[in-house]
Parts: structure tokens; C-alpha cells; sequence
């Protein structure tokens, strides 16, 4: 996730998405003016990144892709809501 500077942390255990969701959620709503919109579209842009390399890394292990799969469906209903407004 970013950090107060604006740098990405890398997300890459199953924790690590299910609170970066979290967080990433609450940086979108966000009234802070230091979330403007090109830093929230970067954050959304390296969460999916980040998850796609962690869906491909554990395709195999069917728990965990399970796991990730869970995450990536509430990543895929939250960006319908933001299309919605």
C-alpha cells in the first residue's frame, strides 16, 4: 500500500491483500487532500498488479488460490461500485 510519502509497499501474503483491500477502500473514500485522484488510481493500479502476480504464483495451491480469488471478487465488485459512483 502507499505510505504517508506516496511510496508502494509491495503486497504479498494473503494478510497483506485482505487489509491492503481494506485500506485501499478507505483511501478511495478519503476526503484527505493528499488523496488525489492520480495517487488513488496508482493504488488501485499496483493492488491489482500485486494481486495478479499472487493469483498466478499460488494458481496451483488450491487453497490459497481460493483465498486470492476471494480477494480479487470484492476488488471486482468495489471497482463496479466506483464505475456506478
Amino acid at each position: 500500500m502507499f505510505d504517508k510519502a506516496g511510496k508502494w509497499t509491495h503486497l504479498e501474503t494473503y494478510d497483506e491483500f485482505d487489509n491492503g483491500l481494506s485500506d485501499l477502500i478507505e483511501f478511495w473514500v478519503s476526503e484527505d487532500p493528499a488523496a488525489t485522484q492520480a495517487l488513488k488510481d496508482a493504488a488501485l493500479a499496483h493492488f491489482k498488479a500485486d494481486l495478479e502476480s499472487a493469483t498466478i504464483n499460488w494458481a496451483e495451491n488450491k487453497a490459497k488460490s481460493k483465498k486470492y480469488a476471494a480477494i480479487a471478487q470484492e476488488l471486482a465488485e468495489f471497482e463496479e461500485a466506483l464505475k456506478e459512483g
